[in-house]
C-alpha cells in the first residue's frame, strides 16, 4: 500500500469545500442581486413617483408665471401711458409726472392679483427713470436694493457690458438670495415683474421628502438658490439633472431628480435620502439581506464544524496511513470524540492493522523458515559435485599407487568433509573458510602437480569476521573446473581486505581465459546460467546465498582482467558476531 500526496483539486477537503461553495455561491449571488434589482426598482419607483410630483410643481410655477407674462404683455400693449414714458420727460413734465402716477396705481392695484410677484416696474430709458410697485411685504432696505440692481441691469444692458437675454425669467442674485426677473420691452421702456424664489417653494414645503429630503430651485449655473449650506456639507452634485435621476453625496446617498422650467432659466429639483427610499422596502426584501448577511456570517461556522466533524477526523486517519507506509505498523489512531461512523471506522482501522501485523510477523517467520530450508538445499547441492572430483583424484593416485600422496589426500578429504558437515550453519568465520580453500588448493595440487599454483593474503584482523561457507572455495573450484588442465599452467590469487564502509571485500582472479562473454553477461544480470550437467551451479548457489542472507546489502561482480583472466569481486557487510546471532539479524530484515 502506497499513500501519495494528492494533487490539491482531488483532495476531500477541496471538494467539499468547493462543493459547498458551488451551492453557497450562486444562492448568494442570486440573493444579491435579487436585493439589488429590487432596490433599483425601489429606487426607479420613488424616483418616477418625485419626478411626476416636480414636474406638476414646475408646471403649475410656470402657469404663475405665464400669467405674469400674459398680463405684462397686456399692459404693454394696451396702456398708453407707457407712450409718454418712452419720450423725453423736458417735453412735457406735468403730464409725464401724471401719467407715472396712473401707472403706478394701476400696477398697485393689480399686484396683488398676482401672489407669487413681490413687485412691478417700469424702467423709461429715454429718462433713466425707474417706477416700483412693491408688496408690503417687503422691507424699505430690499426695496432699495432692488431698484439698484434693476437700474444697474439696464444700465449694463444700454452699456452692452450685460449679456443677460430678456426674453425669458431669468435669476437675480442679492447677496445670498435669488429673486425671479422678468423684463418686456416696450419701444424705449422697460416693463418687468420681480418675486423672492423662495416664494415659489412654499407649497413644495408640505411634499414629504424625508427629513434631511429638501426641494431646491436651481440656477442654469446649476447653482442651488436656497439651502446652499446643506449641499456643501453632502456634496451633492446638482450638474445635468435630465429625465433619469442620479445618485450623489459624500457620505450619505442621495437620490436627485428634477424638471427644467419652460418659462426661464432655472429648474426644480428633489433632494432625497437614499435610506429613506430603502426604508420603503417590502418586508421581503430586507428579510433576503437578512438572510444574504447570515449567510456570509454562518459559512466560516459551517467550515468549521466541516472541517472538525469530517476533515479531521479523515487527516487522522491518512496520516496513520503514512506512518504504517513507512513500515510503522505499532501506529493506532487514538479516540477522539467525533460522530458515531468515524468512531466504528477508526476502530475497524486498529483491527485491521493489528491482524496485519501479526500475519506480517507468521508470513515473516514461514519466509525465514523457507530461507533456511533452501540455504540447507543449496549447500548440499555443492558436496556431490565436489565429492567425484575427489574420488576420482583417489582413483588417479591409486592407479600410481602413490601412497604417500594417498594417505595426505585422504587426511585432506577428512578435513574438507569435517569442514562441509559443519557448513550447514549459515555462517563461518573467515578463518574456517581461509583454511578449508587452502585444503582445497592442497587437493588440487595432487591432482595438478605443476600446473596450478596460488596465493592467498588475508590481514590477521579479519580471521573472526563471519562469512558465508563455500563463499571463496566455490569461485576456486570453478576456476579449476574451466581454466586448469595438463597443459597450461594457472595462476589463482585471492586478497581479502577491508573497505572503508565497513565492507569486507573478498577479490578472486586467474590467468586463464576469462569468462565468455554470453556467460559473463548472464553473470553480470544474476541470470542462472546453471545446466543439467552441473556446469556454473556452484556460482548461482553463491549468488542466490548471499542474496537470501544479505538481500540488497551484498554485492557480487564478475569481469575479465587485463590479461584476461576471470575476476570475481565480492563485498558483504563487517561482521564480528557468534554465527547464530548475525543469522538472525540479518535474516530477521525480511
Amino acid at each position: 500500500m502506497q499513500i501519495h500526496a494528492l494533487p490539491l483539486f482531488k483532495t476531500l477537503r477541496f471538494k467539499l469545500i468547493f462543493g459547498l461553495l458551488i451551492i453557497v455561491i450562486p444562492i448568494v449571488i442570486f440573493m444579491i442581486y435579487n436585493n439589488l434589482y429590487a432596490i433599483k426598482v425601489v429606487r426607479n419607483q420613488v424616483a418616477q413617483s418625485n419626478k411626476n410630483l416636480i414636474s406638476l410643481y414646475m408646471g403649475q410655477i410656470d402657469r404663475n408665471l405665464d400669467e405674469v407674462d400674459k398680463y405684462l404683455f397686456n399692459f404693454a400693449a394696451q396702456d398708453m401711458g407707457l407712450l409718454v414714458l418712452d419720450a423725453q420727460r423736458d417735453q412735457n413734465a406735468d403730464r409725464y409726472s401724471f401719467t407715472k402716477i396712473q401707472l403706478n396705481n394701476k400696477l398697485l392695484k393689480d399686484l396683488p392679483n398676482y401672489k407669487s410677484m413681490d413687485m412691478f416696474f417700469v424702467y423709461s430709458e429715454p429718462n433713466q427713470d425707474l417706477l416700483t410697485v412693491m408688496s408690503d411685504q417687503v422691507s424699505y432696505t430690499r426695496q432699495v436694493a432692488v431698484e439698484n440692481s434693476i437700474k444697474t441691469i439696464f444700465q449694463d444692458q444700454r452699456d452692452g457690458s450685460n449679456q443677460t437675454s430678456l426674453r425669458e425669467w431669468f435669476m437675480l442674485k442679492l447677496g445670498d438670495q435669488y429673486f425671479l426677473t422678468r423684463v418686456i420691452k416696450y419701444g424705449n421702456v422697460y416693463i418687468g415683474a420681480w418675486a423672492d424664489a423662495s416664494k415659489l417653494m412654499v407649497p413644495l414645503n408640505l411634499v414629504d421628502l424625508g427629513n434631511n429630503g429638501r426641494a431646491l430651485l436651481v440656477t442654469d449655473l446649476f447653482e442651488a438658490m436656497s439651502n446652499q449650506a446643506f449641499v456643501q456639507e453632502n456634496q451633492i452634485n446638482l450638474n445635468d439633472v435630465g429625465t433619469d435621476y442620479k445618485l450623489t453625496g459624500k457620505n450619505e446617498k442621495f437620490l436627485v431628480v428634477g424638471e427644467k422650467s419652460a418659462k426661464g432659466r432655472f429648474s426644480l429639483i428633489a433632494v432625497i435620502p437614499d435610506s429613506i427610499i430603502l426604508e420603503n422596502l417590502p418586508l421581503l426584501r430586507r428579510m433576503v439581506s437578512f438572510i444574504l448577511m447570515g449567510s456570509l456570517i454562518l459559512l466560516p461556522f459551517v467550515l468549521f464544524l466541516l472541517r472538525k466533524i469530517i476533515l479531521i477526523p479523515i487527516n487522522r486517519i491518512m496520516m496513520a496511513m503514512r506512518r504504517i507506509e513507512d513500515g510503522n505498523l505499532d501506529v493506532r489512531i487514538t479516540y477522539s470524540p467525533s460522530v458515531i461512523e468515524f468512531d466504528k471506522m477508526n476502530q475497524s482501522f486498529n483491527r485491521m492493522i493489528s491482524q496485519i501485523q501479526e500475519l506480517k510477523i507468521n508470513v515473516l517467520e514461514e519466509q525465514l523458515n523457507h530461507q533456511k530450508a533452501e540455504l540447507k538445499h543449496l549447500q548440499l547441492q555443492i558436496n556431490p559435485h565436489f565429492f567425484m572430483n575427489s574420488l576420482n583424484i583417489i582413483y588417479n593416485l591409486a592407479q600410481v599407487k602413490d601412497f604417500t600422496l594417498i594417505q595426505e589426500m585422504v587426511l585432506c578429504l577428512v578435513e574438507y568433509f569435517r569442514f562441509m558437515f559443519r557448513s550447514n550453519m549459515a555462517f563461518v568465520a573467515l578463518s574456517d573458510e581461509v583454511q578449508h580453500t587452502l585444503n582445497y588448493f592442497r587437493i588440487q595440487e595432487m591432482r595438478f602437480p605443476k600446473n596450478l599454483t596460488y596465493d592467498l593474503s588475508v590481514p590477521d584482523n579479519l580471521m573472526d569476521v563471519v562469512v558465508p561457507p563455500l563463499v571463496i572455495q566455490t569461485f576456486v573450484e570453478n576456476t579449476i573446473k574451466h581454466a586448469v588442465s595438463m597443459d597450461k599452467q594457472i595462476h589463482i590469487g585471492i586478497t581479502i581486505e577491508a573497505t572503508q564502509d565497513k565492507k569486507v571485500k573478498i577479490r578472486v582472479e586467474d590467468t586463464g581465459k576469462g569468462f565468455p562473454e554470453n556467460v559473463l553477461a548472464q553473470l553480470q544480470m544474476e541470470m542462472d546460467i546453471g545446466n543439467g550437467e552441473g556446469h556454473h551451479i556452484g556460482i548461482w548457489n553463491v549468488q542466490r546465498r548471499l542474496r537470501l542472507l544479505y538481500q540488497d546489502q551484498a554485492q557480487i561482480t564478475f569481469s575479465n582482467g587485463a590479461g584476461h583472466g576471470a575476476v570475481i569481486e565480492i563485498l558483504i557487510p563487517f561482521h564480528e558476531k557468534e554465527r547464530g546471532e548475525v543469522y538472525a539479524s540479518i535474516a530477521g530484515r525480511g
